[in-house]
């Protein structure tokens, strides 16, 4: 059995992610194909985010993470979106939910607006 983290663009962050759903090896997320292994994600209550899906889908079909443009990024943000309504899944934004996941900032208290 491989390591997660033996799959192009995919690294011990996602990996370490991907054993809390319960899923440990390539060959198991290979046999769950992206859109499977992301719901597991999400039900382990981890963060939904775009970036991470993509690069999930992209490093399954063996493409760098970067590859996903036009048309195909744009459908597989409604697929991503179907994930995340299914399972309530929610982020104040794509961007801060990504920068979260790989621990680069940390959550502050919302201020309140005067």
């Amino acid at each position: 059995m491989s390591a997660i983290s033996t799959i192009r663009n995919l690294g011990p962050a996602t990996e370490a992610a991907f054993a809390k759903a319960g899923i440990t090896t390539a060959e198991d997320l290979r046999a769950l194909g992206p859109d499977e292994a992301y719901r597991r994600w999400l039900q382990a209550g981890l963060p939904a985010h775009f970036i991470g899906y993509y690069v999930l889908v992209m490093a399954l079909q063996g493409r760098p993470w970067n590859d996903c443009k036009g048309e195909e990024k744009k459908a597989l943000r409604v697929r991503f979106d179907a994930l995340k309504a299914q399972h309530g899944a929610s982020a104040s934004s794509e961007i801060e939910a990504a920068l979260n996941f790989f621990g680069v900032i940390e959550r502050r208290p919302e201020v309140p607006h005067r």
